[in-house]
């Protein structure tokens, strides 16, 4: 898929096929979040793939509202070394990574992590090392139906030339 349809075709994806993604669709994937770009080429981020069920499980029921992500592929977890620019770093590998699924045709979700009140115990349960941040939780698989994205406003109504 190209890149430009890969955005505008990007949505959050929340019912997943049962079905196996390869390891080398996943190293693809990831490596989308590690060439995003970094505020003063720091590079803080970490990602952490989980594909055992029983993992998917017990990471799921710690979060509020990502339940969902049990019945993943799999899911990536992006926690990132306390910087100054952490949370920009790791959100932008976020997106990379999301978009990157799309333009091979799996799905995924935003599952917010940073500000929750579960990330430290999410860090504690995958034995992330003091001093990460959880950014976010990115379940992935093949969309069990399909949807359209979600409907945004035109882009006249969002850009503005010189002023605002």
């Amino acid at each position: 898929m190209e890149t430009l349809e890969a955005i505008r075709l990007r949505h959050s994806v929340r019912e997943y096929e049962d079905r196996h993604i390869m390891k080398d669709i996943i190293e693809k994937i990831v490596d989308c979040g590690r060439v995003a770009p970094t505020a003063r080429g720091e590079e803080p981020w970490e990602f952490i793939v989980i594909t055992d069920k029983k993992a998917l499980k017990e990471i799921a029921d710690i979060t509020d509202y990502g339940k969902f992500l049990k019945n993943s592929a799999c899911t990536i977890i992006v926690c990132s070394k306390d910087t100054k620019y952490y949370l920009e770093d790791g959100c932008a590998a976020t997106e990379n990574m999301m978009i990157g699924a799309a333009s091979l045709g799996i799905g995924s979700c935003w599952v917010a992590g940073d500000k929750k009140s579960y990330c430290e115990k999410i860090l504690k349960c995958l034995e992330v090392p003091p001093g990460y941040k959880l950014v976010s939780i990115i379940p992935i698989g093949y969309p069990a139906k399909r949807q359209n994205p979600t409907p945004k406003r035109p882009l006249e109504e969002v850009l503005h030339w010189e002023k605002f």
